[in-house]
């Protein structure tokens, strides 16, 4: 599978939190997507981008909370993430990058 600009599109970036340090020790790697990507997409991408063989795609959307800026009432925008299961034995290193 060769790696189009389509990949890239459909992985912001990695998410890099306490809780999917946890998780990475169970094969699992957690990237923000855009609202409109699909599972097959993203496992697609993740496979030609990374090299590695993804087992399972979960995805979650997060609403934006309502919070105040300097007074001014505002709004986080949506994120939409996908936990990403990677086989036995992948390994995607996120610090070093693409």
């Amino acid at each position: 599978m060769s790696v189009t600009a389509e990949h890239y599109d459909n992985i912001v970036s990695p998410i890099i939190t306490e809780k999917t340090t946890i998780l990475s020790e169970n094969n699992q790697v957690v990237f923000e997507v855009p609202l409109a990507a699909s599972k097959t997409e993203i496992k697609e991408a993740v496979e030609s981008l990374f090299k590695v063989s993804v087992t399972a795609v979960n995805t979650l959307r997060q609403k934006g909370k309502t919070k105040r800026f300097r007074g001014v009432p505002g709004r986080r925008k949506d994120i939409k993430k996908a936990i990403v299961t990677l086989k036995d034995g992948d390994v995607i290193d996120i610090a070093t990058g693409l």
